[in-house]
């Protein structure tokens, strides 16, 4: 079974080393899990809380982007995309925001924080802060929920924000009568290295303590490296590495072999300018090849463009269907589908034929059924199972499963039917959107026949 994981990336600021070492490697090396269905969006929408130069959220836009692909993030194994970019997200947070009770928004940690800003220096307590910091938290669970991800992998100042959107979730599906979305877990990594600033500080662009990841090149990297704080201690004298900003930093990049060396190098008497100088190189070792490509691709916009609108087709694949299913949920339907024109002649009643499904042996001998619709169209083919068994209890599921019920979503240029997180069955369909809601219509048909043929039986 494959975990939908969700990971945002703040365009504000250029890269540095603790953001590589803390977020960037890690995330990358997490996408190339065969087990994870991994997605990694550019939360444009939520800089502009916090800035309003233009100019440098556009730059940081190109900048992170080319700076996630350099570093190895593949964008056919992992959905790479802007936020901006699907309007299913902020159509979402309207819904979700209609259904959001606003004592939850008060006890938000950083709207509360500003607030205790302002009392503490004899202001009005709202004084300079925006509706977009009041409605972060909304925001974010629709990032999250638009997707229906199993994990997000945030920092603990963030979990508040993974349990309001549990909330927000489960006050939705309660209101509308249905699971319509699963609820997300926050995922703590625990080991990830936060490394030390010049001054010894956690490296942070607050502190004006980073040294930059691309930006200036080897001599910006080597003059950053060449600023970090040390001790007093003379070259020939014996360095300690328990409480060296120096040694964390190059621990985080080398070998436990190259790490035991330096360290004994240092414990022999190391100066700290060769210190450095080794801490550079080594950096520099693996960074090097990654700068290239990062120049590379911020010399061609247009290329990175083109990866940024296609993991934008995949993430509204998904998004897409489930936002018209919660449209339909909360009533806002098309009146084509509840008005229609009164016949002259009244026609004679005709009971309609229920949608059905047929199960089938396939040529490999393996057990599979297809669902027809009511005039008889062939709409979902299920995958094909071992156990005949494993065979008719899905089937048996699918025939009470419901419209609402259903997990749809599109992949791939066809309409996939999920249940347990697992695909269960496919329908291939040249409207995605218009594919999916006749499908949850003929599933509601489908519910209701089988339900009132289990009433007759119980009669009888």
């Amino acid at each position: 079974m494959h975990t939908r994981v969700l990971t945002g990336i703040t365009t504000t600021g250029t890269p540095h080393l603790g953001n590589y070492v803390g977020a960037i490697r890690p995330a990358v090396l997490a996408s190339k899990d065969p087990n994870v269905d991994a997605f990694y969006f550019m939360a444009d929408y939520h800089a502009l809380i916090k800035s309003d130069d233009a100019d440098r959220v556009e730059a940081s836009r190109l900048k992170i982007a080319a700076t996630w692909l350099a570093v190895g993030l593949d964008p056919n194994a992992a959905t790479f995309y802007r936020q901006s970019d699907i309007p299913e997200v902020p159509e979402l947070m309207w819904l979700l925001t209609c259904v959001t009770a606003k004592g939850l928004l008060n006890r938000a940690h950083a709207y509360k924080a500003a607030v205790d800003r302002n009392i503490e220096n004899q202001e009005d307590a709202d004084a300079g802060i925006n509706a977009g910091l009041y409605m972060y938290p909304v925001l974010m669970a629709a990032d999250i929920l638009a997707f229906n991800a199993n994990k997000v992998p945030v920092g603990r100042d963030q979990i508040q924000h993974i349990e309001m959107a549990r909330d927000i979730a489960q006050r939705f599906n309660h209101t509308y009568g249905s699971d319509f979305f699963v609820m997300p877990e926050a995922h703590i990594e625990e080991q990830v290295a936060t490394l030390p600033g010049l001054d010894g500080r956690k490296m942070s662009k607050s502190y004006d303590n980073t040294i930059p990841l691309f930006e200036g090149g080897p001599k910006g990297m080597r003059d950053a490296i060449m600023k970090i704080v040390t001790d007093s201690r003379a070259p020939g004298e014996a360095k300690d590495t328990d409480d060296s900003s120096l040694f964390t930093i190059f621990k985080a990049f080398a070998t436990p072999a190259e790490t035991a060396a330096f360290a004994e190098a240092l414990h022999g008497g190391l100066g700290w300018g060769e210190a450095k100088q080794a801490l550079f190189e080594r950096v520099e070792a693996e960074v090097g090849p990654m700068r290239e490509r990062y120049e590379s691709l911020m010399a061609r916009p247009d290329d990175m463009e083109d990866v940024l609108q296609a993991g934008a087709a995949k993430a509204r694949a998904i998004a897409g269907p489930l936002v018209q299913t919660l449209r339909q949920a909360v009533g806002l339907r098309s009146s084509r589908q509840i008005v229609a024109p009164a016949p002259a002649v009244a026609p004679v009643a005709t009971k309609a034929k229920p949608p059905r499904i047929a199960s089938f042996r396939d040529t490999d001998g393996s057990f599979r059924f297809r669902l027809f619709g009511s005039d008889g169209d062939e709409l979902l083919l299920s995958v094909p199972f071992a156990d005949p068994k494993a065979a008719g209890a899905l089937r048996q599921a699918l025939s009470t499963l419901g419209g609402a019920s259903a997990v749809l979503e599109t992949q791939g240029g066809q309409i996939v039917l999920k249940m347990g997180g697992d695909v269960v069955a496919t329908a291939a369909s040249a409207d995605a959107a218009t594919g999916v809601l006749r499908l949850r219509a003929e599933l509601d048909a489908l519910a209701a026949a089988t339900a009132e043929e289990a009433a007759a039986k119980a009669k009888a």
